[in-house]
């Protein structure tokens, strides 16, 4: 199957891999997991400070399904549990020695459906993977229509996924694909863009999707194969994932190592830098970063759906990129955002730099302010799906369940409204509304 997505946008960003780019090593002895990577998962802790933990050990697990664990990606130590305001969890520090002895958690062998979910969650490999509808990490107590495994990142700058071979094999992704067998009551379907094909196996559909971004998120991929409706439950999981699963399936073993892309315009020279999940920002960017005194934002992901790190901050879900743009708070520009400099980087075609194809250094300002949303169908231009865009946050906005549910909130996650947020002529955080809209039509329906 062939899917050819028309809308949508790319964006010209300095700062790029090179096509041939070699992947270094990175050494880090500090790494932290995050709860507010796992939405959905009302977090409590597993351990303590001081305790021993080994790769693969619990960290965190759900209040609500105590069988969904979040869990170390190395061996050593819990350095710290850091707590914010009412004592919510902001992460778990890990100080990595692989002289402790700890023990990891004894797996069953995922051979029919209700073992395949126990595998997943009690390995914390089910925390690496979403549903739909809500975009939350999946309740192993639901029937799975479809898995959707997305095998590329049209995201701006980001790695192609290629670049894993180093890490999983063939093996390795044909064996998740058989433990995913068992839970999907339909089929797998395995996305991947004309650029890099995994390869085809045995129990998976292949997809070849091709378009500028959002092609790569999941939600986009399952509305044009699949549409999911009311009632119905799809996975999805990223390739990266899916080879973990077939890793620690096939041999035992926990591979959470990943390959980082450093890109961005104020990055020295863009690399890939291979890694373990939630290392420490410092140790994979730190040489990177150029310390001549001028405000960066570092993000750990891409521009438009990353989270801000600060410069000892660690490495965040989905853990393939860190992300490094000019702040924008110390530049002094004539006319500010009304600028018609050539050097502007704009959806509109009201500025220059919309014509020439150029390579742009965009930092992080709003450049203007919030107001009323514009009905002009903005939002549609940006988003391959059969929704209406515009009418739906409206309907999330006013709160209307019915009206959410008949314009196909199912369907979405905050991601797929990244590039509209973007080109939002209103600035209005399309991402955050949507995912405080999926939220609440959760906590009213369940």
């Amino acid at each position: 199957m062939k899917i050819k997505l028309k809308k949508g946008l790319n964006l010209s960003i300095a700062g790029a891999l090179a096509d041939n780019a070699e992947i270094v090593g990175s050494q880090s002895s500090a790494f932290a997991v995050c709860p507010d990577d796992f939405p959905g998962l009302l977090a409590k802790t597993a351990v303590k400070e001081g305790d021993a933990v080994a790769a693969g050990s619990a960290l965190l697990f759900d209040k609500q399904n105590p069988e969904v664990k979040v869990v170390s990606p190395v061996a050593g130590r819990v350095k710290a549990v850091v707590r914010g305001e009412r004592r919510k969890i902001i992460r778990i520090e890990i100080e990595a020695d692989n002289s402790v002895e700890a023990k990891g958690p004894e797996l069953c062998k995922p051979s029919d459906e209700d073992s395949a979910k126990r595998f997943l969650a009690e390995s914390g490999m089910l925390a690496l993977m979403r549903q739909r509808p809500y975009d939350i990490v999946p309740n192993p107590d639901d029937s799975v229509r479809d898995i959707f495994i997305t095998a590329f990142d049209s995201a701006p700058l980001a790695p192609s996924f290629a670049v894993f071979s180093c890490l999983f094999d063939k093996a390795d992704y044909a064996a998740g694909i058989d433990v995913l067998r068992n839970i999907s009551r339909g089929k797998v379907y395995l996305s991947h863009s004309p650029e890099y094909n995994p390869g085809d196996f045995s129990g998976a559909e292949c997809v070849e999707v091709d378009g500028p971004h959002p092609s790569g998120n999941a939600g986009v991929q399952i509305a044009n194969i699949a549409p999911v409706n009311k009632g119905e439950v799809v996975w999805t999981l990223d390739l990266p994932t899916l080879g973990r699963i077939g890793r620690l399936a096939r041999k035992g073993d926990y591979e959470f190592g990943t390959v980082v892309g450093v890109t961005g315009p104020e990055v020295v020279a863009p690399t890939l830098v291979r890694t373990i999940c939630g290392a420490s920002v410092d140790s994979i960017a730190g040489k990177l970063i150029p310390s001549d005194g001028r405000h960066l934002r570092v993000i750990s992901g891409n521009v438009f759906t990353g989270t801000v790190v600060d410069a000892d901050g660690y490495l965040r879900y989905p853990y393939r990129q860190i992300t490094v743009i000019p702040e924008g708070d110390d530049v002094d520009e004539f006319m500010g955002w009304a600028s018609l400099s050539p050097s502007k980087m704009s959806q509109s075609r009201s500025f220059p730099g919309h014509f020439l194809g150029r390579l742009f250094r965009p930092d992080a300002r709003i450049n203007g302010g919030r107001r009323a949303m514009i009905m002009s169908g903005e939002y549609d231009k940006m988003i391959p799906m059969d929704i209406l865009p515009e009418y739906l946050v409206k309907a999330i906005l006013s709160k209307n369940i019915e009206d959410m549910e008949k314009l196909g909130i199912y369907e979405v996650a905050p991601e797929d409204f990244a590039a509209a947020e973007y080109a939002d002529t209103s600035k209005l955080p399309l991402q955050q509304i949507v995912r405080d809209g999926l939220d609440y039509l959760r906590k009213e329906l369940q």
